[in-house]
Formats: structure tokens, sequence, C-alpha cells
């Protein structure tokens, strides 16, 4: 994404559908909240009072609603008055442009249009999971909340919920399978050759059982879900590699039906997974330490193929979980980027790694 200082903007479909989510909801004035099935709940929304950005580090600008404008407040000086009407338009000639282009791109006359509003870079400047902060009416208290959330588009290319690293591998023990044999099997360098060496170890009656996790502190971060979810995502990890099940729903589903953990009820690795889920879409990071708490504290907003926007507001948690868990997959990262898919030795015994990373259908 580059900002540069003739007020030129370009970004990809993902970056421009954030700033297409910031104007969309200012000429709008609420955010829907959305069911598990990301359909809009009529009579559920929450108002919105104002939008705050911050362009550079310390310049925050206020784009507060009032009656059908909006106001560009900065240190509570007004500097810019805009029809909300106006703000729809702009919305619809985005989210146009959007879907026609790929790859990182400019929209010359939105771009120029929020140049004049204040806005100079397409994604403010974030260490954490938020997106855009908004100041909104909680409609179950009364209390006006500042929120953040979380922007994911169905515009462009599904995003991912948790990026592949070599913090991600999880480690596993090898049973049955001889060091000539590891040797032959690490060679299978065919396109499928991931799906080819699980079948080379089966074929060899090797036995693969989860063992730990390679980062120390991812390890803690999946602890502080769920004291089980290191083995639980290892199962799972085992299934998606071992039998070519990359639906997360099916992969929940199968471990129910084996309970390697014992539980005796299929429905508690469906809680505890969904959990993982959500704790990834609002604030989880592999490598980085996590206090348990949601850096996205309103929620996620979906912008839809269709342009609508909606939420799911930490209060529709029980929505939103189901929602991830049916629309995410699995999905294989480069073998030799992030270190896995080879066996190796120590101390006699013979291990392998797998890795995780889960995108959006």
């Amino acid at each position: 994404m580059a900002n540069n200082n003739d007020g030129k903007m370009t970004g990809n479909k993902g970056e421009w559908s954030e700033l297409y989510a910031f104007l969309r909801l200012l000429s709008q004035g609420r955010v829907y909240a959305a069911n598990e099935k990301v359909e809009k709940i009529d009579n559920v929304y929450y108002p919105i009072l104002k939008i705050i950005r911050e362009e550079q580090k310390g310049e925050v600008y206020d784009y507060c609603i009032n009656g059908d404008d909006v106001v560009v407040e900065t240190q509570s000086c007004r500097v810019a008055t805009i029809d909300r009407n106006l703000l729809g338009e702009e919305a619809d000639k985005l989210l146009k442009e959007i879907a026609i282009h790929s790859g990182s791109f400019e929209v010359e006359d939105v771009a120029s249009f929020v140049n004049g509003i204040k806005v100079t870079k397409l994604k403010a400047p974030s260490t954490d999971t938020t997106d855009i902060s908004m100041q909104i009416q909680d409609v179950y208290t009364n209390l006006i909340r500042k929120v953040g959330f979380s922007i994911k588009s169905e515009v462009g290319h599904a995003p991912t919920l948790l990026n592949a690293g070599k913090t991600t591998n999880f480690i596993y023990k090898v049973d049955g399978i001889s060091s000539e044999q590891a040797g032959e099997i690490n060679a299978i360098e065919t396109r499928t050759k991931i799906q080819d060496r699980m079948a080379k170890i089966r074929e060899y009656g090797g036995e693969i059982k989860y063992v730990d996790i390679s980062h120390a502190g991812f390890k803690r971060n999946l602890i502080m879900v769920d004291s089980s979810m290191p083995e639980i995502l290892g199962n799972i990890l085992l299934y998606y590699y071992g039998e070519d099940v990359k639906d997360c729903k099916k992969l929940v589903e199968l471990e129910g039906e084996r309970d390697p953990l014992g539980y005796g009820d299929a429905a508690m690795y469906e809680y505890k997974f969904k959990k993982f889920l959500c704790s990834c879409a609002l604030g989880l990071k592999p490598a980085k330490p996590w206090d348990g708490l949601d850096e996205a504290n309103g929620g996620y907003i979906i912008v839809k193929a269709d342009g609508e926007v909606l939420a799911y507001h930490i209060y529709n948690r029980n929505f939103f979980e189901q929602y991830l868990l049916d629309n995410t997959i699995c999905e294989r990262a480069s073998t030799s980027r992030h270190e896995y898919m080879r066996l190796y030795e120590e101390d006699g015994q013979m291990y392998i790694k797998l890795n995780l990373q889960v995108r959006f259908k």
C-alpha cells in the first residue's frame, strides 16, 4: 500500500474495502448486525455517533454524524462538513472499482474526494487487530462506547484468519519408520508431495502421534484459549494432512466422532475449536504474547460481495463463532519456507512437523 504526498493512494482489494466500509458506514449512520449466515438482522443495529481515524501518529480526526451531514473535527475544531448522501455516492463508485480491479491499484477520483475530508491513507496506522474505531451507542445499555472492529472483505481474495509461520508448526512422533524409509519419503518431490509423503508413511505402516508445538509462545497462547487446545489442533492437523479434509467444520466433526481426548461428547470439540477461531479473529497472533483480551473489542465487520456492510458485535458472539466455523478451511503453506513435512530423527526417535494455516473459504 502506498500513500504519496500528492494524495495518490494505491492498495489491494482488502485495503480499499476498509476505506469503502468507512464511507458506507458514515453514509448509513448505523451498522447492522449479522446472523451466522451473514444475513442482516433488520432489528439489531448500532447507531454510529462518530468514526475516529488517526492519519499520522497523534493526528486524530473525528467524523461526527450530525443529522444529514458528517462534521470532520480535530482537537474540537471543525475542519470540514460533508453531506452524507455524497459519502454514499462515493462508496458506490468505489465498490464498482474494487470489483473490477486486481492486485494493487489506484482509484483517483475517490482518492481526491477523501483527501478533501482529511483521509490521506487507505489504512490507518495500527499495532493490533483493529481496522476501524467508532463511537457507537450501545443498544443494550444506552452507554456510549468507543470500540474497535476488525474488517474482512468478501469483495477480494479470501483472507487468512491465522497466518502460517515456523511458529505454527506442530511436532509429531512417527513410529514404525526406519532411517532408510525416512530418506526415501523425504526424497519425494512430486507436485503433490505433501499427500504423497503422508501416503508413503501410511504405506510403510508408520504411526503419527501429536507430541508438541514448535513455538513455546504459540503453545502458551493456545493454552490461554483452552488447556487442551494444542492437542485438539494437533489431531485436526493430522486429519487434514492425512485424509485431505480441509473444511474446518468437517475436521471438528471427525475429531468429535473419534474422541481422541476421551470427552465422551462431540460437542466439546466444536465448542473449544470455535473459541480458538474467535480468538484468532479478535486478537490472538502466534508469536505475540496474548493476554486473552479482544483487541478488536467491538467485533468483526464484514464487507459482503454486494457491498453490504454488517457487523458481528461481541454481544452476538454465538453467531460470529458459527460463521467462523462454517466459513474457514485449513490450508497448506510453503513447506520449504516454513520447514515442515520432512521426517527427522532425534535421540533415536523419528519426528515430522505439520503446519497450521487457517483461511476463509
